[in-house]
């Protein structure tokens, strides 16, 4: 059941309008939703396929932090490509077979980055082959960021964390707030379009640290934000903790939006399911967002109630910048 913003959360009314209108003040009457092939999506609006743009872990199921909310988990359902051969190989493949683009993606190394400088090869190879191209990094410096651009990526996606005690207890990672703001500062010197990732409820499912990773991605003009939600998964040291409400979620996009009034906002596809996920989608569509990965019919309902202009599209949702530029 639909549940316009007049009726809930409380004490959100107003800030919801407001963002919700500065994003159509600044970026039109619009939202696009995406179904890549990383997951199996079907209703009445659109059906996802898993040949369109799917998912590629350079590292296969490694990764050396296994932080407490995923513990490799994720890396389980993408395809695995190793090694710079078998990743010319897989795109090759995918590029026969009917594919549009693909997120190549992988496990951390001990210093919280992935091996991509190993693989730039490939992926300038993927883009010779006409794919659209998003990676996933972990941390990085100005070096890695200059050569993603020059291989031509369509978008660079990074997560960043603002809460030390995150990093070391959830991340397993010994580094600091100050690495993802340098990452931040290196990939917008490259010139490389990139898409930060905010993961709300990640430290046990509390806001901690959302608003200063916010305040950091400020900075830095990304190409568009990701607003992703923690979800327990099976098998993993956080598979019994409740994720963020959805009151959390919407508190976090509207503050996207007063901190960066014209950058493009995802709701994207990682996020609890069920009941919790046609609350928060209903809520995204109504705090303005300008995409939603995987959304629930409803919120596609609540769209066209407000009268807004929707689209589908099977590529991943970092490349909402180009698409708005298309529009």
């Amino acid at each position: 059941m639909r549940r316009p913003v007049e009726d809930h959360p409380e004490g959100l009314q107003g800030e919801i309008r407001r963002a919700r209108e500065l994003s159509w003040a600044n970026l039109g009457r619009r939202i696009h939703f995406y179904a890549p092939g990383f997951t199996h999506y079907r209703n009445k609006f659109f059906r996802s396929s898993h040949l369109i743009f799917p998912s590629i872990s350079i590292t296969g199921r490694s990764c050396s932090l296994r932080c407490k909310h995923c513990g490799g988990r994720i890396l389980e359902t993408m395809i695995p490509a190793e090694t710079p051969e078998r990743l010319l190989e897989v795109l090759h493949r995918l590029k026969a077979q009917g594919a549009a683009g693909c997120l190549i993606s992988g496990g951390c190394l001990p210093d919280g980055s992935v091996p991509i400088m190993r693989f730039l090869d490939g992926i300038a190879e993927a883009k010779r082959l006409g794919l659209r191209v998003v990676v996933h990094t972990g941390l990085l410096d100005h070096e890695a960021a200059l050569s993603l651009r020059e291989a031509g990526v369509d978008a660079v996606s990074i997560d960043i964390i603002g809460s030390e005690e995150t990093i070391r207890e959830i991340y397993n990672l010994e580094a600091s707030v100050s690495d993802y703001e340098e990452a931040l500062e290196a990939l917008s010197r490259s010139g490389v379009p990139f898409t930060p990732h905010v993961l709300v409820g990640l430290h046990h499912g509390k806001l901690r640290g959302e608003f200063n990773a916010l305040r950091m991605i400020s900075k830095y003009g990304p190409s568009a934000l990701i607003i992703i939600v923690f979800f327990p998964i099976r098998g993993t040291p956080m598979e019994h903790v409740e994720p963020p409400s959805p009151k959390d979620v919407v508190r976090v996009i509207i503050a996207s939006r007063l901190m960066m009034p014209k950058v493009p906002i995802v709701l994207g596809c990682a996020r609890p399911k069920g009941e919790h996920r046609v609350r928060t989608d209903i809520l995204a569509v109504e705090a303005g967002v300008n995409g939603i990965a995987f959304p629930e019919a409803e919120a596609v309902e609540r769209a066209m109630e407000l009268g807004l202009e929707v689209s589908f599209s099977p590529l991943c949702c970092s490349v909402i910048y180009g698409d708005l530029l298309e529009a």
